[in-house]
């Protein structure tokens, strides 16, 4: 059955609580909405807000500490907010994809290192380390153990601090002492089942949940979207498609490709109405297809006002009519928050007083200690 981009953008709408925002424990929406980036820590509340209703800070620092969610490095060697039930399968599968290599040098491993690792995971399930204080671990291992590394390793490790060793699917992040707040947690802790562990599932197992997650929270897609998403190569993402297709439904977008989707994803017709949305900087709805097929959300004649390639960044993003058609930036002092919209071509009244309205409820979200707030529009 063929969709349309109109069609394809109101079933990511709906999945991701941009039509209508989620009302279940916060948990359970991330589980929804997919994995969600979190290299940019005030997007991570940023893009919950906008899908949740009623959230507020307190909501999400209370269930990180509650542990049932977990920050940390997965699909794509990026930074994720997952659920504490599904992080496992996350990080195998970014196991499976490469993230956890951490050679820099062309030397072969050898068994100390497994045994580093090993003791360096015991040595964080016992309090939360800092990247410093890893590095520090490492460097005593090696003196003990001289023989863990070629030196060529090693020296190439050095210049990165032994990152490699803390951004690692098999850690967490954690605050030093223990309590989340508006800065991005600095430590790093082991996570409750990582890869390779007796309770871990398998890279393959771990593929075709998170196949089966991509489709919930973005579907319908094809497996290049999926591959793109998770940071595997098409051929075993198209495998694993495959054999689920008897539990999946599918569909052809306009390029003729062949997506796929859970038979209980939400799908409303491509008419329906949606609200002005705003979406955080790197918003999972932006990445969750290949580049060349993100027309559903991000029409192909604004993508360069988005991204930042100079530095890789995604700006945050105006929803009009359910796709992007402009930027938000908040700037800051302690007297007065102010919310800049620019518009990619000029709004009419309506939709103007819509985007005025939800950018204001955004900014007294993110800055509710500041006592004067304010929206300007840019439009042009």
């Amino acid at each position: 059955m063929p969709m349309s981009d109109q069609a394809l953008n109101r079933a990511l709408l709906a999945r991701q609580g941009l039509i209508e925002r989620h009302r279940r424990p916060l948990a359970e929406v991330v589980e929804s909405v997919g994995a969600l980036q979190a290299q940019h820590w005030p997007a991570v509340a940023q893009g919950l807000w906008t899908r949740v209703d009623g959230l507020t800070t307190g909501d999400l620092y209370a269930a990180l500490g509650r542990g049932e969610l977990l920050l940390g490095t997965s699909l794509r060697r990026t930074l994720h907010l997952t659920s504490a039930r599904e992080h496992a399968a996350y990080a195998a599968a970014a196991d499976g994809a490469g993230v956890n290599e951490w050679r820099r040098a062309k030397a072969e491993p050898t068994a100390r290192a497994g045994e580093l690792r090993a003791e360096l995971l015991r040595h964080t399930s016992r309090q939360a380390r800092t990247g410093d204080q890893i590095a520090e671990f490492v460097e005593d291992w090696i003196k003990r153990h001289p023989d863990t590394f070629d030196a060529a390793e090693a020296d190439a490790q050095r210049q990165y601090r032994w990152r490699a060793f803390y951004t690692w699917s098999a850690l967490v992040r954690a605050p030093e002492d223990g309590e989340w707040s508006g800065r991005a947690p600095a430590a790093f802790r082991t996570a409750p089942c990582p890869p390779g562990s007796d309770r871990a599932p398998s890279p393959d197992d771990a593929l075709a949940d998170v196949v089966r997650r991509h489709l919930r929270a973005f579907g319908p897609a094809a497996a290049e979207d999926v591959a793109a998403w998770t940071g595997w190569r098409v051929p075993p993402v198209r495998a694993a498609l495959e054999r689920l297709s008897s539990e999946l439904e599918r569909f052809t977008d306009g390029a003729g490709r062949t997506l796929y989707d859970v038979p209980d994803g939400p799908r409303p017709e491509a008419g329906t109405e949606v609200p002005a949305r705003l979406l955080p900087a790197f918003d999972s709805t932006l990445l969750a297809y290949t580049p060349k097929h993100r027309g559903r959300i991000l029409p192909d004649d604004v993508k360069d006002r988005v991204y930042a390639r100079a530095n890789l960044q995604i700006k945050p993003t105006v929803l009009v009519d359910g796709v992007v058609a402009g930027l938000w930036k908040i700037n800051a002092t302690k007297r007065t928050a102010t919310v800049t919209v620019t518009a990619f071509r000029r709004l009419d009244k309506k939709t103007r007083g819509a985007v005025e309205a939800e950018a204001g409820e955004l900014l007294r979200f993110d800055q509710p200690d500041v006592p004067q707030h304010r929206v300007v529009f840019d439009e042009g």
